[in-house]
């Protein structure tokens, strides 16, 4: 079960607090535009957004709740903030499948189970490298993707993992999903060819204020 279909491009709508967008009403126009862009499906933090854009879009979400201290484990981090988004309309469930100490202290195996058993949406792990994905998927995750790369440790790249995508397509059974730092058609391509099997696109859509700054820093200073 994965409830996204090869080839989709899934659109972020995200804000996060200081963003003028950052509000429910918000979030669904953006679900709104990204619908009538072509994306095939929407992946939005915490209840209230996703509750807000299962109104307007009957496209497959992807819900998650960031919550707790953001340098660690913070995306869906128990399987009550997975009840609370599929509650709210999610359609599959995205949280940290990192190998890093889940807040509550309980395995990521128990997690995925007890969503899998008692909310009966699949699950999408958010993984940093290829030991954690092949982690995830032995711990029952349906899909994986690369958003974690260049965030949990060292410097952030510039670009997407397209490397990583392609070790985690080339050893995981299951869907890899190609997550950050993806701006260009030339990235899509890339993490497509490397065998991604659906495109996450977010702040390169949905933040207005990180595309201004982009376009602005390439303006020459005049003198």
């Amino acid at each position: 079960m994965t409830a996204l279909a090869p080839g989709t491009m899934v659109v972020s709508c995200q804000a996060g607090p200081g963003n003028p967008l950052d509000s429910p009403a918000a979030m669904a126009l953006m679900a709104r535009a990204a619908e009538a862009g072509g994306a095939g499906a929407i992946r939005a933090n915490g209840p209230a957004d996703i509750a807000a854009i299962r109104v307007v879009t009957s496209l497959p979400i992807i819900g998650l709740h960031k919550l707790g201290d953001p340098a660690g484990v913070f995306i869906t981090p128990t399987y009550e903030a997975a009840a609370g988004v599929v509650a709210a309309g999610a359609d599959l469930v995205a949280l940290d499948g990192t190998l890093r100490p889940r807040p509550d202290g309980q395995p990521l195996d128990r997690q995925i189970r007890r969503i899998h058993d008692e909310l009966g949406v699949p699950v999408l792990a958010d993984v940093d490298s290829l030991d954690a994905g092949l982690a995830a998927r032995d711990a029952g995750a349906d899909l994986v993707a690369t958003t974690l790369s260049g965030y949990t440790a060292g410097p952030t790249p510039t670009g997407p993992d397209v490397e990583l995508v392609r070790r985690l397509a080339a050893r995981l059974d299951c869907p890899v999903v190609a997550e950050g730092r993806i701006r260009t058609t030339e990235d899509v391509r890339a993490v497509c060819d490397a065998g991604a099997y659906a495109v996450v696109v977010g702040h390169a859509i949905t933040d207005p204020t990180d595309i201004t700054a982009r376009l602005v820093s390439a303006i020459p200073a005049r003198r």
